[in-house]
């Protein structure tokens, strides 16, 4: 199974809705790198391929565009580790 790699939205709300509707994101994750992987929920049969985005410095967030699970960074402690 290959990763695929997602650029980030400049949405706040919670990607693959239409702006009028949008809704909060399901679930978030505070993260300490630029770059993340998300694969869904394996532990409840909700996953999906593994895919990787990159949080943009602007937004400070990234949505997954499978799950809609948001990945926010914690600036105070991020690092640069790939």
């Amino acid at each position: 199974m290959s990763d695929v790699l997602f650029q980030p939205t400049e949405n706040p709300k919670s990607t693959n809705q239409d702006h009028d509707t949008a809704l909060p994101p399901p679930e978030t994750e505070i993260v300490t790198t630029w770059k993340v992987a998300c694969q869904g929920d394996e532990f409840r049969g909700l996953g999906h391929p593994r895919v990787w985005m990159v949080i943009s410095p602007l937004t400070g967030f990234v949505d997954c565009g499978y799950c809609d699970k948001r990945f926010i960074v914690d600036r105070d402690n991020v690092h640069d580790d790939h």
